[in-house]
């Protein structure tokens, strides 16, 4: 049975149609932990209850847990805080190194709403002019790896600036305030610095590199309850079909939940993109390139094999 058989959104509201197989109850499974930050499918999936509706026929409560990105994430789910959560290409691959019990259970490429900042009158006009400039970004994220690329497109090295690590609420006010030169950071935060700090794109990430999104599970919640984990990823991607086609309602979704004002959301939510694919051989083969980079660079003590920990559903 094919998923969006199995899943369907209405315009209003996501109905979900619990039929056989992936949708009968999970045994053991009393509430399942979901880590998110404050963009993307996930605040979607919150804001419409979609999987609190998915899983309350089969008596699970489903909690959420935020963050401000994505390596905290994967440190709770390390330790098993959350089963599931969404974060960039970078965060799991420094878990993975780390020996963090996760695996990739589904991906979303990024076509969109991530790049580097830079004041609107800086004398920053291209790439080689970041060179010995502060550029603030967060450790371990995918706008770590946006950094890392974009140097070497101008035939720059890590070396050649000065990283300022700082998560996205600290990042905002230090580029607003010029302690850093240079901002590479994702939506909302993107649309924010763009329009509310007055920012200049410098760089659009989909201009140096190919990125994409992951939807990670905690490897015992993947080992132990499979069946439960494979109706999240279906409710998540169905959720995900529904915002491709409706990006005014996503934008209200995700103002809601967030806080965000609703003109940033908007611009963020009318240039992304939303589909939740499998973590196929193109992906996993990009994947592994960043990973290779890092090791190269030092950023990781090993090198590690991505396909390692992409979980296989035993329903598909």
């Amino acid at each position: 049975m094919k998923r969006r058989e199995l899943l369907k959104l209405s315009l209003g509201s996501v109905a979900v149609a619990a039929l056989s197989g992936r949708a009968s109850a999970e045994v053991g499974v009393k509430e399942i932990r979901i880590g998110y930050q404050k963009n993307g499918v996930l605040v979607i999936a919150r804001q419409r209850a979609v999987l609190e509706n998915h899983f309350k026929p089969q008596g699970i409560e489903v909690k959420w847990v935020e963050f401000s990105s994505g390596p905290p994430l994967m440190e709770a789910m390390n330790v098993g805080s959350i089963d599931y959560g969404a974060v960039g290409d970078s965060p799991p691959i420094f878990a993975q190194a780390a020996r963090a019990a996760i695996v990739y259970a589904a991906a979303q490429p990024i076509i969109n709403g991530s790049g580097i900042l830079v004041p609107q009158n800086s004398a920053i006009a291209g790439i080689a002019d970041l060179k010995g400039k502060r550029v603030g970004f967060t450790k371990g994220s995918s706008a770590h790896n946006v950094v890392i690329q974009t140097l070497e497109k101008a035939g720059l090295t890590f070396d050649d600036i000065t990283p300022v690590y700082l998560t996205p609420p600290d990042a905002g006010p230090a580029f607003g305030n010029g302690s850093i030169d240079a901002w590479a950071i994702w939506d909302p935060y993107f649309a924010i610095g763009e329009t509310k700090q007055n920012g200049r794109i410098l760089v659009n990430s989909r201009e140096v590199t190919k990125t994409n999104s992951f939807y990670i599970a905690n490897r015992d919640f993947a080992s132990n309850h499979g069946r439960a984990l494979q109706q999240i990823v279906d409710v998540t991607s169905a959720t995900a079909d529904w915002a491709q086609a409706h990006p005014d309602e996503v934008a209200k979704s995700l103002a809601a939940v967030t806080g965000v004002p609703l003109d940033i959301q908007t611009i963020a939510a009318k240039r992304a993109g939303f589909s939740v694919s499998p973590v196929s051989a193109d992906i996993i083969a990009t994947q592994q390139g960043v990973a290779d980079r890092f090791f190269k660079l030092g950023l990781i003590p090993k090198q590690i094999v991505v396909r390692d920990i992409v979980w296989r559903s035993s329903q598909t």
